[in-house]
């Protein structure tokens, strides 16, 4: 039964019609457990021990195929119809291969593996549903996110003890993020199935004043997404530059009202591509198990934008600079507390950029990078006429080196600090110009911040009424000063190319890093299908 069937259908007229269709071939009393059946299921059970350990601990005692087990069976069977709507790989609990295995069932040993088929589908379900189908790590080294994954002890019990529509609805995203999605994947797989938004924009350029053939395409293209009113003007007027320019707003791209290279290209992109986003973004979602209600900083990698969430209301707003595009240096995701600040830092120049770029440098030429001290273990600066740079290799160097305060410092007047095994942090930067480019993937993998002031500001006003003052007068010692953040705040380094505002509409960005592009080739993999989209 496909979803669009099923939303024909009431909850209870579903219930009675899967109670009906899987309860032919079961035990129609509640009559011992054969020895058959006890051994059927326990030598199926013996290939995943979380099963078996769960059987053996409720002495073989069913959780689907018995005589009471009606209720239960059926709501599963009814939840798992709507895996495609979540995303998620019907095949790993595809409700109408259990429903044909429960009816076949003839012998206590068939009944006793359909259990444990049935047992195994749910676990699958409910960790692909609550935590994701995805092991991010095994994706792209760079999605550090710890997954927090339920005991399958725990699903079992609860499944077991519990009313089982409230345990299955327990189990789905909580978020109004990942209904939003939910609710967009459903509107582009019907924009596609209508025939998606046309024909591409055959321009790589438009400008206000033009007209032709190419300016009636982008004006039909815009009608369909929704950006513009139906009209039959063929002249790029101002209704089209207003439309172009909410498209662009809509997409992270500068917003001049002008159908540029990079605005046609996405504009050009069809609704399919936008389809794998809105599911890539769905996945991300089921990894994020945090408190939406509290403050927090939102790093979003794609959007090149940090900001302060407070109660779901964006309370700061800066442009970043995140890690270039290169293999060792692309920001990582990940989610920390933010505990300090330091006032006029100095500098410790990581290890792989030191061994990298200035170890080679300063054998050519010992005072190279004079800007940099040279530090030995201790912390202690060393003259450089007592080190001999040639003697030494990227896995021999024993020194560090450091930056110490001032204007030019790589991280500017203040860094912000939520102390973590990747050295990732947020900081000012002495190269402001970089921040006026659209796209602004800059730096070794730490996140730059446009408007740093603002932001220690900001931070300090939650625990003093002279948050300015108190700031400058650290600013102007020219001393390095830590300053404590009196309350932890959570930061979330994130990537979402698809994500919706709190009105529920979805912008998108671009996939910077390739990453979504691999996590859908992983989903696709594990058997996710872009419904209505003929392969």
């Amino acid at each position: 039964m496909t979803f669009s069937a099923v939303r024909g259908l009431t909850r209870k007229s579903l219930l009675i019609s899967l109670s009906i269709a899987t309860s032919i071939a079961l035990p129609l009393t509640a009559q011992a457990q054969s020895a058959a059946f006890t051994q059927s299921l326990a030598a199926t059970a013996s290939a995943d021990e979380a099963i078996a350990e769960w059987y053996r601990k409720t002495a073989y005692d069913t959780l689907w195929t018995g005589a009471d087990d009606e209720a239960r069976r059926s709501a599963f069977l009814a939840a798992i119809g709507s895996a495609k709507d979540h995303g998620l790989p019907k095949a790993r609990y595809d409700a109408d291969v259990l429903t044909a295995a429960l009816r076949a069932a003839e012998t206590e040993g068939d009944r006793g593996r359909v259990e444990v088929e049935m047992t195994r589908a749910y676990l699958a379900w409910a960790r692909d549903l609550n935590s994701g189908a995805l092991e991010p790590k095994e994706v792209d080294r760079g999605i550090l996110r710890e997954i927090k994954r339920i005991d399958p002890q725990v699903l079992l019990a609860r499944i077991a003890n519990g009313d089982p529509e409230a345990v299955l609805a327990w189990l789905e995203p909580k978020s109004q993020s990942y209904m939003h999605l939910m609710k967009a994947k459903i509107g582009l797989e019907a924009q596609i199935a209508a025939g998606g938004w046309g024909e591409p924009v055959p321009a790589s350029s438009l400008a206000p004043g033009d007209t032709g053939p190419a300016v009636v395409a982008l004006r039909d293209r815009l009608v369909r997404m929704g950006y513009l009113a139906p009209t039959a003007i063929a002249s790029y007027d101002r209704a089209l530059q207003s439309a172009v320019t909410a498209f662009q707003l809509n997409h992270g791209l500068t917003a001049d009202g002008t159908a540029g290279e990079s605005t046609i290209i996405e504009i050009n992109l069809p609704p399919e591509e936008r389809l794998k986003s809105v599911i890539v973004a769905m996945e991300r979602e089921r990894w994020m198990h945090i408190d939406r209600d509290v403050k927090h900083v939102w790093v979003n990698l794609p959007d090149f934008r940090a900001r302060i969430i407070d109660g779901g209301k964006t309370i700061f707003e800066t442009r970043v600079v995140i890690g270039k595009n290169v293999s060792d240096q692309r920001s990582p995701e990940f989610s920390d507390e933010m505990e300090h600040m330091v006032i006029n830092p100095s500098w410790g120049v990581p290890r792989s950029i030191i061994v990298n770029e200035y170890l080679p440098l300063l054998q050519q030429n010992p005072n190279a990078v004079g800007h940099l001290q040279v530090i030995d273990g201790r912390g202690r600066v060393v003259s450089r006429g007592s080190v001999n740079f040639g003697a030494y290799n990227a896995r021999t160097f024993p020194f560090g080196l450091r930056q110490p305060p001032s204007d030019g410092n790589a991280l500017g007047k203040v860094k912000f600090m939520f102390p973590n095994p990747y050295n990732i942090y947020l900081h000012d930067t002495p190269s402001k110009s970089l921040f006026d480019n659209e796209v602004r993937a800059y730096s070794h993998g730490c996140i730059r911040v446009a408007d740093p002031f603002d932001l220690a500001h900001e931070l300090l006003s939650w625990q003093t009424d002279n948050a300015e003052a108190e700031f400058e007068a650290a600013l102007d010692t020219g001393d390095e000063t830590t300053v404590k953040l009196k309350q932890t705040l959570p930061v979330h380094l994130v990537y979402f190319t698809a994500y919706p505002d709190a009105k529920g509409r979805i912008s998108y960005r671009r996939d910077i890093y390739g990453r979504d592009a691999a996590l859908f080739e992983a989903l696709s993999a594990a058997g996710v299908e872009l419904a209505g989209v003929q392969g």
